[in-house]
């Protein structure tokens, strides 16, 4: 008797060692769109989840964005179901259509408040997301374009809080072959033909670059993600630490110089959001300009950071001030 096709096999084989972690009697759902990815996860997690005594079902998001989303939803929901997975769920999110972030980055805020919502009305322990390894390659081109340094480029990690991304090793080629064995009937996204999405343009990018060097491309740009990751986190705790040892400001000028260049760039984000800027907000020029007055003291004025805070040297100590919170 043979066994399951490849690609079958390898989707399992990732989504088991994602679900073996949980206890049994673990709730999951799977953000399914009806693409390839988020189908092969599907198919895999509703085989491996009874195996483990987890419960599985489905959540499909509809952004109602393009003509007949509603009818595309539903046709992901029923196959869905048609592999077993109970309950699934459709849900409307709401893309915000205000001034702020671009239309990816709307739909995706809108995407994840929607599955957030589903998972604690379901009472999901673990969301998974059909993210791929290709996937992975698009995110650390775009941190490079971004310039946004190692964080950027450690691109999406395998688990964040509720949410699991089990296919990160895998290749879009592989899911598709995934679906093609167990029948299943992906849907396509005329979005991922747009070009007016950032995304889809490095897509295009990434296959020149496979195409000019050789096949792999996406490979290393995945591995490089997983060990700036690693490093990043290293950073990161650091700069956590240092912040937890500085406690409340002002704070010396020679305590913040005492700290490494890399930690401190991360030791001034913790600071400046704790004062009440805004995260996404931050910039490297922000940044930048808060390190001058330690490392290019000239008298200068206070550097403007996001959230209508200033941040002021005098005396030998630096002060974060602002409309949430003084020091």
């Amino acid at each position: 008797m043979t066994g399951p096709h490849p690609a079958v096999a390898a989707t399992r084989v990732a989504v088991r060692e994602v679900l073996a972690a949980l206890d049994p009697g673990s709730r999951v759902l799977v953000a399914c769109s009806g693409g390839a990815d988020s189908l092969a996860l599907a198919a895999a997690t509703a085989f491996e989840a009874p195996r483990l005594a987890v419960f599985a079902g489905a959540v499909v998001v509809d952004h109602g964005l393009q003509e007949a989303s509603a009818d595309v939803a539903e046709r992901a929901a029923a196959q869905c179901r048609g592999l077993g997975l109970d309950p699934v769920d459709v849900v409307r999110a709401r893309v915000g259509t205000a001034a702020g972030p671009g239309p990816e980055a709307a739909a995706r805020n809108a995407r994840y408040a929607a599955l957030d919502a589903a998972a604690d009305r379901r009472g999901a322990d673990v969301v998974l997301l059909g993210h791929t390894r290709d996937d992975q390659a698009e995110q650390v081109l775009l941190g490079l374009a971004r310039g946004s340094g190692a964080r950027s480029l450690a691109g999406m990690p395998p688990r964040r809080g509720r949410y699991a991304r089990p296919l990160l090793g895998l290749s879009r080629r592989e899911t598709a072959a995934a679906c093609a064995a167990t029948g299943l009937e992906p849907w396509a996204d005329p979005h991922n033909a747009d070009t007016a999405y950032a995304r889809v343009r490095v897509r295009g990018l990434l296959a020149q670059l496979e195409e000019a060097l050789g096949p792999g491309v996406a490979d290393a740009l995945a591995r490089t993600a997983d060990q700036l990751r690693e490093d990043a986190d290293h950073l990161d705790g650091e700069a956590a630490r240092r912040a937890a040892a500085l406690g409340e400001g002002p704070h010396a000028v020679a305590d913040l110089l005492d700290v490494p260049r890399p930690v401190r760039t991360r030791l001034w984000r913790l600071l400046l959001v704790a004062a009440g800027a805004p995260a996404g907000s931050l910039t490297f020029a922000h940044v930048e300009a808060c390190d001058a007055l330690l490392t290019r003291w000239h008298g200068q004025g206070a550097a403007s950071v996001a959230g209508g805070l200033r941040v002021t040297r005098s005396g030998g100590r630096v002060s974060i001030a602002g409309s949430t919170r003084v020091e």
